[in-house]
């Protein structure tokens, strides 16, 4: 028992005494204190006193409080949190769970056609001409130069190089990475049993080795003044000469991605990259731009670090999406967390360009509602909204949160598929694997030979991702070439390094020594010496006159061992 301002309160069942307390209405209380105590009343209640358990004695007294009387602290942070109908993230930002203040997403505009701009078609005619209007002749005049001037300065009796010698050069690296050869020694592509006869035909392998090792893309005794500023001074001016014919021959689609591509080289380099999550995971970083439907490579960022002494750079990400998407409009870009944030998102919609990409947990811009997991079921979508923007978090299991931001996608849809995923998450799964795909494509057929020299290493990312660029370009010229084989960018590449070192073949002097070797060099030399009858050799597929294939100018097919189409140049007669 229990008493309170003397008056006494007992539970109906005292096995509940510590569960239930009697309860009065406002009218029973009022009556009770109004109305005094008889002596019968305190003896009764005397009397109940002795009667009650000790046990129940020890229950206390609760007042209930009042829901409405919470901690003012908890009631603060309430509605830091949920201001109004929304929610307010730690900059700032207030987004809604509703999108009934978010404005509809439309294009605009672009005005170009995709795919290969009208300066591309009419200059390509075959395999070789796609490639050469990356590695246009003042690229091959700006090699050849500087070559000649590292071999005069450091090799005996040097023999000056020509633009047909550094061709055939660039053939060969293509050819040793059709064969899958880049990691076999160059004596053994060179050897009479197990080599090549494609490799001898072409030049020998002294030859070749000597132009491998006196290779070079600028003034070697100029270098130090202009390497104090310029990191990437060994190759800066080839650089920026080929990453500037990149987007004047191809418009991308509506979708482009921008990611890293990891170059492998693990010799000396100021700005050589550890990436754990690449396969090479060492190597040089360039930021590539690259078309979701192609995968061609649109533009070419090298990253060399940081300047010394200078601070870590603030915004990295944001500034090289805008840098790699400059110029387009009308189109969406997707990249990963490294980039995205709110404020590239609303750099790029002034820009007329939209952004699907994950997001880091830690952006100020997130409202913690979209953080919070423990209490979360799995497979479930969370969306927030501002006027021109769209957060997703998305739990594929328990414990685990995939977060995502778009202004291109406006509503809460989710697939039907039994994972109910966003579709914000469905189009970057579509969208993302550009870069990485490039990569992929690039590397089984890589012309990368071993060195220790790093502008080297860059040289061959250059003929790889040039020669890939051209595949695209003169597919979408031709599409109906090689269409029904399964490995048309191996035949394109066989194509385009014989095409390459046939020049070279055909103005050799001395013949090679081996038998196969001989063959070649005799077939690419009689079929330049004989007149051009505009027909097809027998046993060749007919021409149909229809595509761009057929407007091949000055071309003849050879027949023989190894049968091909070769560019008629100015014969030399062999005496």
């Amino acid at each position: 028992m229990c008493s309170l301002a003397g008056w006494s309160f007992h539970s109906c069942d005292t096995q509940q005494a510590s569960k239930m307390k009697r309860r009065f209405s406002v009218e029973e209380a009022r009556d009770m204190v109004m109305q005094p105590a008889t002596s019968s009343e305190l003896l009764d209640s005397s009397s109940e006193s002795d009667t009650t358990s000790e046990e129940e004695c020890d229950v206390e007294f609760v007042v209930e409080s009042d829901p409405s009387s919470s901690d003012p602290s908890a009631e603060t942070a309430e509605e830091t949190e949920d201001s109004g109908s929304g929610w307010t993230s730690k900059n700032g930002e207030i987004w809604s769970p509703s999108n009934n203040d978010t404005l509809r997403y439309i294009p605009a505009a672009r005005g170009l056609v995709p795919g290969p701009t009208r300066y591309a078609i009419t200059r390509i005619d075959d395999v070789e001409s796609s490639f050469n209007l990356f590695f246009t002749a003042e690229i091959i005049s700006s090699i050849v130069d500087m070559t000649n001037l590292q071999g005069g300065r450091s090799v005996a009796n040097w023999s000056d190089v020509d633009a047909t010698d550094i061709r055939a050069y660039i053939g060969l690296l293509i050819l040793a990475g059709v064969y899958k050869s880049k990691g076999e020694s160059t004596r053994s592509l060179w050897d009479d049993h197990s080599g090549r006869a494609i490799f001898r035909a072409t030049m020998t392998h002294t030859k070749f080795r000597l132009m491998n090792t006196t290779l070079r893309f600028d003034d070697k005794l100029m270098r130090p003044s202009r390497h104090r500023e310029d990191k990437l001074a060994p190759i800066r001016s080839l650089w920026e000469k080929w990453t500037h014919r990149l987007p004047m021959l191809f418009n991308p689609g509506e979708d482009v991605c921008v990611d890293e591509q990891l170059v492998p080289f693990r010799g000396r380099c100021k700005f050589r990259q550890y990436i754990p999550s690449k396969p090479a995971k060492y190597g040089l970083k360039i930021w590539v731009t690259a078309d979701v439907e192609t995968s061609y490579a649109w533009k070419c960022q090298i990253y060399t670090g940081k300047a010394a002494g200078s601070a870590a750079e603030v915004g990295q990400g944001k500034r090289v999406v805008l840098e790699m998407t400059e110029g387009l409009q009308g189109i969406t870009v997707t990249c990963d967390n490294f980039f995205t944030s709110y404020a590239l998102v609303q750099e790029l919609l002034k820009r007329k360009v939209a952004l699907v990409g994950t997001i880091r947990r830690n952006k100020p811009e997130l409202p913690s509602k979209l953080l919070q997991v423990r209490q979360r079921a799995a497979l479930s979508s969370l969306f927030g909204f501002t006027k021109n923007t769209t957060a997703v978090s998305y739990i594929p299991k328990r414990g685990r949160n995939v977060l995502l931001l778009s202004s291109k996608h406006r509503d809460p849809a989710v697939t039907e598929e039994e994972k109910r995923k966003p579709v914000i998450i469905a189009d970057y799964n579509h969208c993302k694997g550009a870069v990485d795909n490039l990569d992929k494509v690039v590397g089984s057929y890589s012309c990368r030979r071993m060195t220790h020299r790093w502008p080297q290493v860059l040289f061959h990312n250059m003929i790889d991702v040039s020669a890939f660029n051209a595949f695209v370009l003169f597919t979408a010229v031709d599409p109906s070439w090689a269409q029904a084989k399964s490995f048309r960018r191996r035949l394109f590449l066989e194509e385009l390094g014989r095409s390459l070192v046939s020049a070279k073949i055909m103005r050799r002097k001395h013949p090679p020594r081996t038998p196969a070797a001989v063959t070649i060099v005799a077939d690419i030399q009689a079929s330049a010496a004989a007149p051009d009858t505009g027909t097809i050799a027998s046993g060749s597929v007919p021409d149909t006159g229809t595509t761009a294939s057929t407007k091949k100018r000055g071309l003849v097919h050879c027949t023989g061992e190894m049968k091909r189409w070769v560019k008629l140049v100015q014969p030399v007669w062999i005496t």
